[in-house]
C-alpha cells in the first residue's frame, strides 16, 4: 500500500504525503476500497495553517504504530477543507449536531456509504483532561464495527435522516425592512463590548461583515451609534496585537477580549474583507488611521500573498522556526526587550518598548511581547518611529518565515479583487488596481471554462480538480463588479453576468432557496446549504449582494427578483442572530437604499465623487459620450459639452448634473 497524496495540488494534503498512514484523497475509489475490505472510513479534515492539525499530524499520523493500526482496520481519507468546503460543511454540521461543538482538525468515522457514526476534533496521543487517546478511539470504533455492526449502521442512518430534515426554505419570505434592520442593530448593541470594541468575549474574531452593515446603516439612516461601534472596533483592532504593527495585515483572531494576543495565522479572506472595511471607514469619516490600515493591509496582500501567476495565496502559518529548529506559534512576530536592544541599541529600544507596549514580563509566552499600539500621552518623534519600524521589519525579515499555503481559492481571490480595486481607486494607487486586474485575469484564464463554470482552486498555474461552490461564483462576481466600476471596463460586468447565470440555473431550487453546491455537483449525504456567515460571507448572502448589484447595472428583473428571494433569509435571521448574517444585513441596506445607480459621462472629478459615495451598494458606471461599455451609459451624453453624472434610484432619475458638489450630496 502507498500513501496517495503525492499527486495532489493542495499544500495541506502534500504535507501528509510522507506519513506512514495510507491516505486516500476524497474519492469514490476510497469508499469502494472500504466496501471491498468491509472496514470503516476515517475522515480527517483540516487546512494547512491550522495549528492543532499540525500537532495531531505529528503526534499520531507520523507515528508508525498508529499508522499500522489505521492501515489494518480503516480506509483513511484526508480532506483540505479549503478545497472541499462542501465535504467539510456536511460533516461539520453532523459533528456540531452530535457534540454541540466543532473545529479542526475534524475527525469523523464513516460507513463505506459515507454515512457518519462517530465524531470528534483533535484527539491526543495519550489520554488527557477527560479526553481518550486517539489509539483508544480507533480501537473502540474498530471493536464497535466488528461486534456491534447493526448498532453502528442504525446510528449512521438516523444521523443522515436528521440532517436531511434540516433543509432551509426561505425562498418565499419577504425582504427585510426598517423594522428588521433596527432589531438587528439593537441585537448588535446588546452584544457589543463598549470598552474593547468588537462583539462577545474571547476568542474574539474581527467582525468584518457586521462592520460593513454598521457603516451602511449609518450611511442610510444617520444612526450615530452604528458608526461609533464600527469606528471604535476598527481602532481597537488596529491598535491591538491582532494587527501586525510592522508589516501590516491582520491575524485570524485574538485569544483574549482585548485584541492583544492573536492566533498568528494570517488568512487571505480576513485581510481582503478588512482592507475593504477600513477603506470604507475612511470613505465615511476621513479617518487617517483607517486610511493607513487599509493601505498597509493592501500592501501586505500584494507583498506577502501574491503568487507568481498573479493570484493570491490562501494563508500564512501561525508557526515558524524560532531559530533553534523548533516550530513555535508566533515566533516570527514577537519580541523581547533584549531582542529590541540587539536591533535598535539602548535608546531606541526604550522608545520601541514604550511605543509598542513591550514589557519585561511579556504579553505572550516566555517573556516575549506581541507589538501593539497603546494610546500614548505626549508626542513621539515621527521620524524616529519610522526608523525604528523599518529596522525592526528588516530584522524580522531575517527570521525564518512562516510557511505559506500558496493555493489560489477562487472565492477569496474575488474578495481580494474587490478590496484592492476599491482601495487603489480611493487612494490613487493604480498599482493596487493593476494587482486586482492581474488576479481577475488569472481567474478568467485558469479557473473559468468556456461555459463559465468555475474551478475552486489552482496552484502553480495548474487548476485543481474541484468544482466551484456558491461562494466562489458569488465572491468572484462581487470582485468583477467592483473592478468594472473602478476600471470602466464593461468586460468585467459581462464575466460577472456569466457567473450569476450559473447561480440562477444551478444553485437555486424552484422556491428560490440557494444551495452551496450546484445541482450537478457530486452527491454527498446531504446537499449543503448554510445562509450564515462564517469567516467569510455565506455563499447565500454573497450571491444576494452580487445579484442585486448586477441588476442595478443592467436592469435585469430576474436577477433582482433572485436577490429579493435570497434576502428572505435575512428577514428571518437578522433580528435573531445579527452577528452571523452581517453580510446579508449589509446587502439588505443596499436593497432599502435602491441601490442608487450613477452613470458618469466624461471623466474627471465627477467619477471620483461617484466612487466615494457612501450610499449603500451604490453602483457606478463611467465612460465617454456614446460609449456602449455599460448599459447605464446608453443614451446618456455630455451636458452643454461638459462631463455629466446621472443618478437614478428605484426607477426614478434626477436631472443630470455637471457639478461635483451636487453629485456628492446625491450619493451620500
Amino acid at each position: 500500500m502507498a500513501n496517495r497524496l503525492a499527486r495532489e495540488t493542495s499544500p495541506y494534503l502534500l504535507q501528509h504525503a510522507d506519513n506512514p498512514v495510507d491516505w486516500w484523497p476524497w474519492s469514490e475509489a476510497a469508499f469502494e476500497e472500504a466496501r471491498r475490505r468491509d472496514v470503516p472510513v476515517l475522515l480527517s479534515v483540516g487546512y494547512s495553517s491550522c495549528h492543532w492539525c499540525h500537532v495531531m499530524a505529528h503526534e499520531s499520523f507520523e507515528d508508525r504504530a498508529t499508522a499500522d493500526f489505521l492501515n489494518s482496520h480503516f480506509v483513511s481519507v484526508k480532506v483540505d477543507r479549503e478545497e472541499r468546503p462542501d465535504v467539510d460543511a456536511v460533516y461539520m454540521e453532523a459533528v456540531q449536531a452530535a457534540t454541540g461543538q466543532g473545529g479542526w482538525p475534524m475527525t469523523v468515522f464513516l460507513t463505506p456509504d459515507a454515512e457518519p457514526f462517530y465524531f470528534g476534533t483533535y484527539f491526543p496521543p495519550a489520554p488527557r483532561q477527560g479526553m481518550p487517546s486517539f489509539r483508544q478511539v480507533l480501537a473502540g470504533v474498530q471493536q464497535a464495527w466488528t461486534e456491534r455492526r447493526g448498532e453502528v449502521t442504525d446510528v449512521a442512518g438516523k444521523i443522515v435522516r436528521d440532517l436531511a430534515g434540516r433543509e432551509i426554505s426561505y425562498g418565499d419570505a419577504q425582504v427585510p425592512g426598517e423594522e428588521e434592520l433596527a432589531a438587528a442593530l439593537l441585537g448588535l448593541t446588546r452584544e457589543y463590548d463598549p470598552r474593547r470594541g468588537g462583539f462577545g468575549g474571547a476568542p474574539k474574531f474581527p467582525p468584518s461583515m457586521v462592520l460593513e452593515f454598521l457603516l451602511r446603516h449609518h450611511a442610510r439612516t444617520g444612526a450615530e451609534g452604528a458608526l461609533q461601534m464600527a469606528s471604535d472596533t476598527c481602532e481597537r483592532m488596529a491598535r491591538g496585537g491582532i494587527y501586525d504593527q510592522l508589516g501590516g495585515g491582520f491575524a485570524r483572531y485574538s485569544v483574549d477580549r482585548e485584541w492583544v494576543v492573536p492566533h498568528f495565522e494570517k488568512m487571505l479572506y480576513d485581510n481582503a474583507l478588512l482592507c475593504r472595511v477600513y477603506a470604507h471607514l475612511w470613505r465615511s469619516t476621513g479617518s487617517a488611521l483607517a486610511r493607513r490600515v487599509a493601505l498597509e493591509t493592501a500592501d501586505f496582500l500584494v507583498r506577502e500573498l501574491r503568487t507568481a501567476e498573479g493570484g493570491f495565496a490562501s494563508a500564512l502559518d501561525a508557526d515558524s522556526d524560532d531559530g533553534t529548529g523548533r516550530h513555535v506559534e508566533g515566533a516570527y512576530y514577537v519580541w523581547t526587550p533584549e531582542q529590541l536592544r540587539e536591533v535598535l541599541g539602548e535608546a531606541d529600544a526604550g522608545l520601541a518598548e514604550q511605543y509598542f507596549g513591550v514589557t519585561e514580563e511579556g504579553t505572550f509566552e516566555h517573556g516575549a511581547s506581541v507589538l501593539q499600539l497603546p494610546q500614548h500621552e505626549g508626542v513621539y518623534d515621527a521620524g524616529r518611529i519610522v526608523s525604528v519600524r523599518e529596522r525592526l521589519l528588516a530584522a524580522r525579515d531575517r527570521r525564518p518565515a512562516p510557511g505559506r499555503d500558496d493555493k489560489v481559492v477562487a472565492a477569496w481571490n474575488g474578495l481580494a479583487i474587490a478590496a484592492l480595486a476599491e482601495t487603489g481607486a480611493y487612494f490613487d494607487r493604480p498599482d493596487l488596481v493593476e494587482a486586482a486586474v492581474a488576479a481577475a485575469d488569472l481567474l478568467v484564464r485558469l479557473h473559468l471554462d468556456d461555459q463559465g463554470r468555475l474551478t475552486r482552486t489552482s496552484r502553480d498555474g495548474r487548476a485543481g480538480a474541484n468544482a466551484g461552490v456558491l461562494e466562489d461564483y458569488a465572491d468572484v462576481a462581487e470582485g468583477f463588479l467592483a473592478l468594472a466600476s473602478v476600471t470602466g471596463e464593461g468586460v468585467w460586468l459581462d464575466f460577472a453576468g456569466l457567473l450569476l447565470d450559473h447561480v440562477l440555473t444551478r444553485f437555486r431550487d424552484e422556491a428560490g432557496s440557494l444551495y452551496d453546491t450546484a445541482v450537478d455537483a457530486e452527491r454527498l449525504i446531504r446537499r449543503p446549504q448554510d445562509p450564515t456567515d462564517n469567516a467569510t460571507p455565506s455563499g447565500w448572502t454573497a450571491a444576494a449582494g452580487a445579484l442585486l448589484t448586477y441588476a442595478a447595472h443592467t436592469g435585469s428583473g430576474p436577477h433582482r427578483e433572485a436577490a429579493e428571494h435570497a434576502l428572505g433569509v435575512v428577514k428571518a435571521l437578522g433580528p435573531r442572530v445579527p452577528r452571523f448574517v452581517g453580510w446579508g444585513l449589509a446587502v439588505a441596506e443596499a436593497f432599502l437604499d435602491g441601490p442608487r445607480e450613477v452613470a458618469v459621462v466624461g471623466d474627471g472629478e465627477l467619477r471620483r465623487a461617484a466612487l466615494l459615495g457612501t450610499a449603500p451598494g451604490l453602483v457606478v458606471a463611467f465612460g465617454e459620450a456614446g460609449s456602449e461599455e455599460f448599459p447605464l451609459l446608453a443614451g446618456r451624453g455630455l451636458v452643454g459639452g461638459e462631463a455629466a453624472a446621472y443618478v437614478c434610484r428605484n426607477f426614478t432619475c434626477d436631472a443630470p448634473t455637471t457639478d461635483a458638489e451636487r453629485l456628492r450630496a446625491a450619493v451620500r
